[in-house]
C-alpha cells in the first residue's frame, strides 16, 4: 500500500493552530519528562477526549433528514455539502477535517499518557491502572469512531479496504503512518479494550465524564456488535445492564412531567445523576441550534413527514407515540418544520460580551443504557434467541411509554409483514417504517422472524438515539439504500435528488483536504456523484422558534 506519508504534526499538533489548548497542552508531548507523577497523568487524560461532536454530521447524512426546499434560507453551505454527501470543502467545528484533527490529537494524548505511564515503572498502583485502562479506552473509542466515519461499514467484504491510521504509541514528528485495512484497525481496537476492561475502576472527581466500569463494557457491547461478535456483545451488555435492566434505564415518565421547556429538558437529559446516562463529553458545537427549537439548519431537518412515516410518531407494532411518556415536539411554519425530542442543551460561551461573539457548546451522551440493552436485543436476534430480545425490546418499550403490551417475536413478524418498504412506490421517495436490508453479514429472507425482528430493533434504536448520529452508523452496517428528497408545501415528497446506493463509497466521508495533501491516501469517488447544489444563506442561530 502507498505510504501516507502521515505525520505526528498532521495528526495532532496542527489542530493546536486551529484551537485553543491550555499552556501544558501546548508544552506537550515536547516537554514529555514533566509528566512525572500520577496527578500530571490523570490530569493529561483530562485531553484524551476530544473536543468535536459527529452528531450533527451524522444525523445530516442519515435517513434522519430532508430537504425542505432549495430556497429555504435556514442552513449554510457546509450543511449543503454534508447533507448532498458531498466532499466537504467547508470548515467549522463540525467539520471531518476538525474532527479528524481533534481526535487524532486526543489519542496522542492518550499515547503520551500511556508511555508517562510506562516510564513511572508501570500501572503499578491502582490509580495508575485506573489511567493506562482509560487511556487505552479513549483511544480504542476514538479509533472507532474514526474508522467508521472514514471508512465503509466493517463485514466480510469491506475488512480489507481503507481503514484509518492506528497510532498505538508516542511517535516523533517524523514517523509516517499507513492507513490500515478495516480488519487491521478493528483487531487493533479490539486489543485496547480487552487490555483495559481488567484495569478499569470508578474512582473518578466525576465519574460520569470519564470511562467508569459501566461505560467501558457499554463501548465493548457496541463495539462487539458492530464487529459482529454476538455472544460478546451480550456478555459485556450484561455487565452494564445487571439483573434488572429496568432499573436503570431512562425514566422518561419523569421527563413528561417536566416544566415544558428545551432547556428543562435538555438539561435533565444530559444529568450525570441519572442512572440511564454512562459517559457524557463537551464539545463545541451547533448541536443544540440543530436539534432545537430554532430556525437555523432547518432547510435539512427531522420533519413531521419523517417523525409520521418512519419513526418517532409512526404506527408501530406497538401503536403510535400517542402512549409514549416524552412526546416529540413538531413544528411546520415559515420554511421551519420538525418533529424533535428537545434533549440536545445549547449552550453559549461568550468570549466577547460586548460583541456577542463566542463558541456553542453541548453536551453529548455518548453511552446510555438504553442504547445498550438495544444493542442487547439486536445481538439477540443475531443469536436467533427471539424471545431473549422480544423481552429486552418489551422493557425498552415500558420505560418510554405507558403501553402495557409484551412484545413478541410473533406480533412482529405479524405487523412488518403488513407493511411494505420504503421507497417502493413507483417515485422511489414515499417512506414506511422498514427497509430494505442488505448488511454485510448474513441474515435470513425478508419476512422472516429474523429480518422482521431486526426491523423492530433497528425502529426502536432510531427513537432512543434520536439526533445522537447514531442511526447513520446503522445505516451503513445494514446496507440500507436512503434517498435525498425534498418536501413540499403539502409537507409530502416531491421531488427525488438522490439516491445512496449499497455500494456507494461515499458512505466513507472523504479524509480532509489538508491531511490528503500530506500524502493520506484518499477514499474513492464515483466521477460524477449526482448531488445537487443548495442555496446558501446564514441566519442568527438565537432565532427561537415559538
Amino acid at each position: 500500500m502507498k505510504s501516507l506519508k502521515y505525520t505526528v504534526a498532521v495528526l495532532g499538533l496542527a489542530a493546536l493552530s486551529l484551537t485553543s489548548c491550555s499552556d501544558f497542552l501546548d508544552e506537550m508531548p515536547d516537554n514529555r519528562t514533566t509528566l512525572d507523577s500520577e496527578e500530571k497523568v490523570a490530569n493529561l487524560l483530562v485531553s484524551a477526549y476530544p473536543s468535536t461532536s459527529y452528531r450533527l454530521v451524522n444525523e445530516f447524512m442519515s435517513d434522519n433528514s430532508d430537504s425542505y426546499g432549495q430556497t429555504n434560507p435556514y442552513g449554510d453551505r457546509f450543511a449543503d455539502q454534508v447533507w448532498s454527501w458531498q466532499d466537504v470543502t467547508e470548515t467549522n467545528n463540525e467539520s471531518s477535517e476538525m474532527l479528524w484533527m481533534k481526535y487524532y490529537l486526543a489519542i496522542a494524548n492518550c499515547n503520551q499518557a500511556l508511555q508517562s505511564i510506562e516510564e513511572l515503572g508501570g500501572a503499578k498502583t491502582a490509580k495508575l491502572r485506573q489511567d493506562k485502562a482509560e487511556a487505552l479506552l479513549c483511544r480504542a473509542y476514538e479509533h472507532f469512531v474514526l474508522v467508521n466515519e472514514f471508512s465503509l461499514g466493517y463485514s466480510e467484504s469491506t475488512k480489507d479496504s481503507l481503514g484509518i491510521p492506528y497510532l498505538d504509541h508516542v511517535a516523533p514528528i517524523t514517523e509516517h503512518f499507513d492507513r490500515m485495512k478495516i480488519g487491521d484497525v478493528y483487531a487493533n481496537i479490539e486489543k485496547d479494550i480487552e487490555e483495559a476492561l481488567p484495569m478499569i475502576g470508578d474512582t473518578y472527581d466525576v465519574p460520569k465524564y470519564h470511562f467508569n466500569t459501566k461505560a467501558a463494557y457499554a463501548f465493548a457491547t457496541r463495539f462487539y456488535l458492530f464487529y459482529q461478535k454476538w455472544d460478546k456483545a451480550v456478555e459485556c451488555a450484561d455487565r452494564v445492564l445487571g439483573s434488572n435492566p429496568a432499573a436503570n434505564l431512562r425514566d422518561w415518565a419523569a421527563m413528561s412531567k417536566l416544566t415544558r421547556d428545551p432547556d428543562a429538558y435538555s438539561q435533565h437529559w444530559i444529568s450525570a445523576d441519572l442512572n440511564c446516562n454512562l459517559l457524557l463529553s463537551t464539545a463545541v458545537s451547533e448541536d443544540g441550534v440543530a436539534f432545537g427549537p430554532y430556525s437555523y439548519y432547518k432547510r435539512y431537518s427531522h420533519g413531521t413527514y419523517l417523525g409520521n412515516n418512519e419513526d418517532i410518531s409512526a404506527e408501530q407494532v406497538w401503536g403510535t407515540s400517542s402512549s409514549f411518556y416524552f412526546k416529540p415536539e413538531t413544528y411546520n411554519r415559515s420554511n421551519v418544520n420538525y418533529c424533535q425530542y428537545w434533549k440536545t442543551p445549547y449552550m453559549f460561551e461568550y468570549k466577547d460580551p460586548v460583541a456577542r461573539t463566542g463558541f456553542p457548546h453541548t453536551v453529548d451522551v455518548l453511552f446510555s443504557t438504553d442504547e445498550t440493552l438495544l444493542n442487547r436485543a439486536e445481538a439477540y436476534i443475531m443469536l436467533k434467541n427471539y424471545d431473549a430480545a422480544a423481552a429486552d425490546l418489551t422493557t425498552w418499550l415500558h420505560s418510554i411509554s405507558s403501553s402495557t403490551m409484551t412484545i413478541t417475536p410473533e406480533a412482529v413478524q405479524k405487523f412488518y409483514n403488513s407493511v411494505g418498504y420504503c421507497y417502493d412506490d413507483a417515485d422511489h421517495m414515499l417512506s414506511t417504517v422498514k427497509k430494505h436490508l442488505h448488511p454485510g453479514f448474513a441474515i435470513d429472507a425478508e419476512g422472516s422472524v429474523q429480518e422482521t425482528m431486526l426491523q423492530c430493533v433497528l425502529n426502536a434504536k432510531r427513537i432512543a438515539t434520536m439526533h445522537d448520529g447514531l442511526r447513520w452508523w446503522d445505516v451503513k452496517r445494514y446496507g440500507m439504500e436512503i434517498v435525498r428528497r425534498e418536501i413540499g408545501q403539502n409537507g409530502t415528497p416531491v421531488r427525488l435528488l438522490d439516491v445512496l446506493k449499497v455500494k456507494d463509497p461515499r458512505r466513507a466521508i472523504q479524509i480532509p483536504q489538508q491531511s490528503r495533501d500530506a500524502g493520506t491516501v484518499p477514499n474513492p469517488r464515483v466521477d460524477k456523484p449526482n448531488s445537487s447544489d443548495k442555496v446558501m444563506s446564514d441566519v442568527n442561530p438565537n432565532k427561537i422558534v415559538h
